[in-house]
């Protein structure tokens, strides 16, 4: 360990103070030097994973507005090949998510990640001269087989430089990018849809094309500008470059041998109750954020059935403002007050309003506004127990694993979303949103069993309870249990 390490290194050995003890022990000076460290993390960092996300959700969901640019009377395909060019992406998507974090180290995060984005960069833009319904298949399983690292590889990154108690805010700003991608890919389909005829091809060919170029760009970007560690970044100081790798060092749970991979905490993973209910909760989530994200402009075309296309488009960028604003404000209530379960019990009820709102027998100016209450949820109810499951596992094996099982079993969600909006529900889609809505409402379940768990785990621990199973260990020992230490807390 550094002198520089040594200094800031103020936990006791094995990680045996909890990190609201750390914090009260630092003094000012080191608070401001946090502080503008963090500060330049979300510089270099955050607006590239941003940009990731954003490309990546865009090139994943554009298919819905390609729809309203000819897409599915050029291919010839019906309301059901429709469906299934949507959903096939999610097959191969959901196959690769835990076996590339599983690698995501060996290769290094900055040329794995890139490797994913040129290569998704150009099957996107290859997806714009495709002549046939199976032409369209082969290149949305191919999307899904190399985009499905992204998401879970940025999550697992972001804990190699944040710790626990920044991590949601970081984790709502890839799902700003969604939303952003949301309102964006409305307004790119737009103006892109002008093109209609340019070149002798019609305009959701050039939405592909040209939403996919960029990201082939921002990949080749990413292998130069993306560090591996706090140690290897290259916009810190060497003394900043200590000072953030003993932070790190500082939580508790954390040794050298808990930041390795090991095949015995992807056992462990597989066989923690926890982290399954983490899985299911997100399934349910997921079919929100997917039948929304992919099937706002024909939702709202059923609302306005005298809107244009462009209009359509318009209409849902204030929704997917509204959601990341909300997002971004929860998020920061969430990392200053450490709580989890709360807020997205809360926000997944809000959600449920919404689509209350939609199935009601109401005007059209309430089922728009259901929309919008939709938003406010969405984002929070998804995203903040991504960052929820990952800080409750301090063992690097365990985390990358328990990430890739959740977004994994999450995005099974996108297979069956892709039917619960058939255009024969036109114009209400009262079985879409009434199937949505109890699964958001068994998400919302299973996170009120996690709240209350752990929040009564952390009541034994604090009261001693499970103090005497680990007696005879040594401090290096105890802190080699991980989760399971009793002198971890969770967050809750």
């Amino acid at each position: 360990m550094s002198d520089i390490e040594k200094q800031y290194d103020v936990a006791t050995p094995g990680g045996a103070k909890k990190s609201e003890e750390i914090a009260d022990q630092r003094d000012g000076i080191d608070l401001v030097f946090e502080a503008k460290l963090v500060r330049k993390l979300d510089i270099y960092i955050i607006p590239v994973v941003m940009l990731l996300y954003l490309f990546s959700f865009l090139d994943r969901v554009n298919i819905g507005n390609a729809r309203l640019y000819g897409l599915q009377e050029d291919l010839k395909m019906n309301d059901s090949q429709f469906q299934t060019a949507v959903s096939i992406l999610f097959v191969t998507y959901i196959l690769s998510e835990l076996p590339s974090n599983l690698v995501l180290k060996k290769f290094t995060p900055s040329r794995w990640i890139a490797f994913i984005t040129l290569a998704w960069g150009i099957i996107a833009t290859l997806t714009g001269i495709v002549q046939s319904y199976g032409g369209l298949i082969a290149c949305r399983l191919l999307l899904g087989a190399v985009e499905g690292g992204l998401f879970p590889g940025m999550a697992v990154y972001l804990t190699f430089f944040y710790t626990k108690r920044e991590l949601a805010l970081r984790i709502g700003y890839l799902f700003v990018s969604a939303a952003l991608a949301g309102a964006c890919g409305g307004l790119l389909a737009y103006a892109i849809g002008h093109m209609d005829g340019t070149a002798g091809q019609r305009g959701w060919r050039w939405i592909m094309i040209l939403e996919g170029i960029p990201t082939f760009i921002l990949g080749i970007a990413t292998w130069f500008v993306l560090p591996n560690s706090p140690e290897t970044a290259y916009f810190f100081s060497p003394e900043e470059k200590a000072f953030a790798a003993a932070r790190l060092k500082r939580q508790t749970g954390y040794t050298k041998k808990a930041a390795e991979f090991h095949w015995d905490d992807v056992k462990k993973a597989f066989k923690d109750w926890k982290v399954w209910t983490f899985c299911f909760a997100q399934f349910g989530s997921d079919t929100m954020l997917y039948g929304y994200s992919t099937f706002l402009p024909t939702i709202i075309r059923s609302i306005n059935t005298t809107a244009s296309s462009a209009m359509v488009q318009v209409l849902t960028i204030p929704c997917y403002a509204l959601g990341a604003v909300t997002y971004l404000v929860v998020a920061h209530f969430s990392d200053r007050q450490q709580k989890r379960g709360l807020y997205s019990v809360l926000l997944g009820l809000v959600s449920i309003v919404g689509y209350t709102m939609l199935i009601s027998d109401s005007n059209s100016k309430v089922h728009y506004a259901g929309c919008f209450l939709v938003a406010m949820g969405l984002y929070v109810c998804v995203g903040l127990p991504l960052a929820w499951l990952p800080t409750n596992l301090p063992r690097y094996g365990k985390r990358t694993t328990a990430t890739g099982l959740q977004l994994s079993i999450g995005n099974c969600a996108g297979i069956m979303s892709a039917f619960i909006y058939p255009t024969a529900d036109r114009p209400r889609f009262i079985k879409g949103h009434g199937i949505t809505m109890a699964m958001v409402g068994f998400a919302c379940t299973c996170y009120c069993v996690l709240w209350f768990h752990f929040s009564r785990a952390n009541a034994k621990r604090e009261r001693g309870d499970e103090d005497a199973a680990v007696q005879s260990l040594s401090d290096e020992e105890i802190a080699e249990l991980g989760d399971d230490s009793p002198r971890f807390r969770y967050t809750i």
